[in-house]
């Protein structure tokens, strides 16, 4: 099952936000960001403002891998969406 979430200003989503990044934290998750990059890889660390650090990131651009990943650090204000997937 994948479940996403899309950034929110609202305050009613605060709770369910939280909930879901603290059940995605070291599970296999994509991070679209603004411009269309994606990023696939597993969550660390996700804070208030939606910073997240991911390891073992890969880095895609229109469906094709550019670039691999050690860890990786992706600013909230890029990011579109989170998309947690199914453990491999």
């Amino acid at each position: 099952m994948t479940t996403t979430t899309t950034t929110s200003n609202t305050s009613n989503n605060s709770n369910a936000q939280f909930n879901f990044f603290k059940m995605c934290i070291g599970r296999p998750v994509v991070v679209k960001l603004n411009n269309g990059v994606e990023y696939r890889g597993i969550l660390e660390v996700v804070d208030g403002n939606m910073n997240i650090v991911m390891e073992q990131t890969e880095e895609y651009l229109n469906g094709q891998l550019k670039t691999k990943y050690g860890d990786c650090f992706l600013r909230g204000n890029n990011v579109l969406y989170i998309s947690a997937q199914p453990r491999k």
